[in-house]
């Protein structure tokens, strides 16, 4: 968007149509970049550009090289199947790339259950075997970055094999449909509850149709029993490998070369990081002849860590490269991670690449320089079409290398539309950005959701509470380790001194003058008037993981629900007294409308939706509702006085995220059965925009922030007019725009600000001031760079010129004398 001219307090609306079909919506990721375990990389052999990823919470992404993005395959998940998720093995049918396989599932979700996905379009569309009665899979368990447990024949693409956790391995013949135990195999569980590590079929034994080569690795040390198996008849009977490693290795991964050479990574625990009794801190790796049966020890010379990825190059046999796993070595500027080793002559000899030479391309995420390095380095491959390109997954997302030969390697954080953080909060600043806290990552103020945002710093890892001041959205405070508040609107932060407890819930009063803090685990709230400089406990409030919430407008007022009572305090939070009494068993996380004073909502789950006008004095079912799991507020749309209203429930018979323009009357539903993300998670929280008409964002349990937009008619995004309503200090704005507006901090009635969320220098932004009169004119401008802040008297129509850097903001204030409107000219975008 290229803007031209803009005037001070300027009320005229943009000529930019709105929604007309609302229910037809976009939708996405908010762009965080990544932020999640990406436990597997496999590249098709039989297609150029035909690449999967699977992860440990976050589904399966192909690329997209027209887009040069990743599309994610699984979004189409419900909330009751969440734990499908959880992909702990992908296979791609060696002959035909569209033929793509899924093991799916996570312990802890959905009652355990497991499936087997079947595509034959690239993972386009799925159909499910479900597998739960014969085996369970744990994508998130430990030794999820493990080889592939699922693999298809490479003789015969109705052919797949199966290694499992506890139940050892099966085989289908009809491409997956239907699956019967392999009890040639004489393996079950395993003490680590990993099982099979990895299964492996060898394209060079192909005989009568199939594989007649099959090697098992299983994830138990040597002393316990054997740990790799083979197999020289399709399965029919597995004898144990002898010789290999020391009994106190188990193995990770292994790679089958032209020549018949298995090379196979290992480690003393299943990974990607310590377990029990498993301390992860050494490996080897080792060469053998499936057809001699001799082993060579090749590990790294002075190298003794753990491994995990291996890859060999397609078209040479001795061009190996392979990763360690959970080790923590320099790695870049201020990076501690794992490193990755290439070999030209069978692993006779090894390079370490990181250790020649790093360098980190962060491809517009800012967040990964922030100390970041690759690590959890349990997937490393080669790309079979190009092998100086080379991927490693990794504990925050996937790199991609387009050179692995040069003297310094660079490494792409390669996650354009790969998003697998965890959020647990989100809220849309009026006339301001959307800030967010998420679990590993602290959390995000992004400017727009579809570019990546500013990380916060200081970091503390997962930040679990956030409250924004509703009148004032530069106040704003977060919670994790620590208790940081700022008053700029997100740029600076500031530590609390005291902290009783940590984590847990935070509010704001309208007016930010009161926070409450309810530490997590802990029965006592506590309260404090100077932003953490001392705190008294808050009366009447017992509540284990209380969740307070700031009345809009009132600022005495504060609620809170407690299993089927509604808790609320009129003297700013010093006391909570109940005020209501409704059903129990409901969602902890309520809202009150903007803008209205006592107008609580309150998510029943199982018992619908409910109302209070009267700051939860009585409450009203909203008849409509059956389901509500997670209700939030959004901008109000065109000529309605109330804001929108949205929920994760089920009105009717319609599920999903469903919205309202007329406090709950009417319900429209904006997502669909091919973007439910598996649910709101355990965050249990959706809410709306409070800038952009109908734009509306939901929690996951490992897909981030999803969003969705609204489109027009013609299938492009809606954009609502937006009239320039009163001045609001330190106004954010876009990449691609400014904004001028009136009683700027430090006295200046005229200013404008512009901020650079690119990933790119905006070169050469120029400015000039031009006037209606010849009034005096006092400006400056402050770069946000260390060690400059200088400023300049600007005469009537004087330019000024400069760059801004990524994350830097320009301010220009202004002092005018007389009644003259100050009209900015200049382009932000060029």
């Amino acid at each position: 968007m290229r803007v031209r001219h803009m005037v001070a307090l300027l009320a005229a609306a943009l000529s930019i149509p709105h929604a007309a079909t609302a229910e037809t919506y976009h939708w996405d990721s908010v762009a965080i970049g990544g932020g999640g375990f990406v436990s597997g990389v496999i590249a098709s052999k039989s297609e150029r550009d035909v690449v999967f990823v699977r992860t440990d919470v976050g589904g399966a992404y192909r690329w997209d090289a027209a887009q040069s993005r990743w599309s994610a395959l699984t979004d189409w998940v419900g909330e009751a199947d969440v734990g499908l998720m959880g992909i702990e093995s992908l296979a791609v049918d060696p002959r035909h790339a569209a033929n793509v396989y899924l093991l799916a599932g996570t312990s802890y979700f959905s009652n355990g259950k497991t499936v087997i996905l079947r595509s034959s379009d690239y993972g386009k569309t799925f159909a499910a075997t479900d597998v739960t009665a014969q085996f369970k899979a744990h994508g998130n368990g430990m030794g999820r970055q493990n080889g592939e447990k699922l693999q298809v024949d490479p003789g015969s693409g109705n052919v797949l094999y199966v290694g499992t956790r506890r139940d050892g391995l099966f085989k289908s013949t009809d491409s997956g449909a239907t699956w019967r135990h392999v009890d040639g195999l004489a393996v079950a569980g395993t003490p680590n509850d990993n099982g099979i590590s990895f299964v492996l079929l060898d394209p060079a034994s192909v005989s009568g149709g199939v594989a007649q080569r099959i090697v098992v690795g299983v994830s138990r040390f040597g002393s316990v029993g054997p740990n790799l198996y083979f197999s020289a008849n399709a399965g029919a009977s597995f004898a144990p490998v002898k010789g290999g490693p020391a009994a106190g290795l188990m193995p990770q991964r292994a790679v089958m070369s032209s020549k018949g050479k298995l090379y196979i990574t290992y480690a003393n625990g299943a990974g990607p990081h310590p377990a029990t009794n498993e301390p992860m801190d050494n490996g080897q790796v080792w060469e053998y002849s499936a057809v001699g049966g001799n082993w060579v020890n090749i590990t790294p010379a002075g190298a003794a860590h753990p491994y995990g990825g291996i890859s060999v190059d397609p078209a040479d046999p001795k061009h190996l490269v392979a990763s360690t796993i959970n080790t923590w070595l320099p790695q870049g500027a201020g990076g501690y991670g794992d490193r990755i080793l290439t070999s030209r002559d069978a692993g006779r000899s090894w390079t370490d690449v990181v250790a020649r030479g790093f360098a980190l391309d962060q491809r517009g995420v800012g967040w990964i320089g922030n100390g970041q390095a690759i690590h959890w380095a349990g997937s490393v491959e080669f790309d079979p079409f190009d092998t100086s390109k080379v991927w490693v997954g990794s504990g925050n997302g996937l790199f991609k290398t387009s050179d692995i030969n040069a003297a310094t390697t660079s490494w792409a954080f390669d996650v354009a539309g790969l998003e697998e953080t965890v959020p647990f909060q989100v809220e849309s600043v009026p006339q301001g950005p959307l800030v967010s806290t998420s679990g590993d990552f602290d959390g995000f103020i992004n400017a727009d959701a579809g570019h990546y945002g500013v990380q916060h710093t200081p970091q503390m890892g997962t930040t679990t509470g956030l409250a924004i001041a509703a009148q004032d959205g530069r106040i704003m405070a977060r919670a994790g380790t620590a208790l940081y508040y700022s008053t700029d609107g997100g740029a600076s932060w500031n530590k609390a001194a005291v902290m009783n407890g940590d984590h847990g819930q935070l509010a704001l009063s309208a007016d930010g003058y009161v926070m409450l803090h309810s530490p997590a685990d802990s029965a006592t709230s506590y309260r404090s008037t100077n932003f953490g400089a001392s705190w008294t406990a808050v009366a009447g409030l017992s509540v284990v993981n209380a969740r307070p919430v700031a009345d809009p407008v009132n600022p005495n007022k504060f609620y809170v629900y407690d299993n089927g009572k509604l808790l609320a305090s009129s003297d700013g939070g010093a006391s909570f007294v109940q005020q209501g009494a409704l059903a129990a068993g409901g969602a902890s996380l309520i809202r009150v409308a903007p803008g209205h004073e006592g107008d609580v909502w309150v998510c029943l789950n199982g018992g619908g939706l409910t109302r209070s006008t009267d700051s939860g004095a009585s409450f009203s079912k909203v008849t409509s509702v059956n389901q509500c799991g997670a209700v939030g507020f959004g901008k109000a749309a065109p000529g309605a006085a109330y804001p929108t209203l949205y929920i994760q429930g089920t009105v009717g018979t319609t599920s999903g995220v469903l919205r309202s323009t007329d406090a709950g009357a009417s319900w429209v539903r904006v997502n669909d059965d091919a973007h439910q993300f598996g649910g709101p998670g355990n965050a249990r929280m959706v809410n709306g925009d409070m800038n952009i008409y109908g734009q509306v964002y939901m929690s996951t349990a490992g897909r981030g922030i999803a969003y969705g937009q609204a489109m027009d008619a013609g299938g492009e995004v809606a954009v609502t007019p937006v009239a320039a309503g009163p001045a609001t200090p330190n106004q954010p704005v876009n990449q691609c725009s400014y904004v001028v507006t009136a009683a700027w901090q430090g006295g200046y009635n005229a200013a404008v600000r512009i901020t650079n969320n690119r990933s790119s220098v905006i070169q050469g932004w120029s400015v000039s001031w031009t006037y209606s009169d010849n009034s005096v004119v006092l400006g400056y401008w402050n770069a946000a760079v260390a060690g400059a802040s200088p400023s300049y008297t600007a005469t009537p129509n004087q330019s000024w010129n400069h760059d801004i850097y990524p994350g830097n903001t320009v301010e220009f204030g202004m002092t005018v004398s007389g009644a003259a409107i100050p009209v900015v000219t200049g382009d932000a975008c060029n």
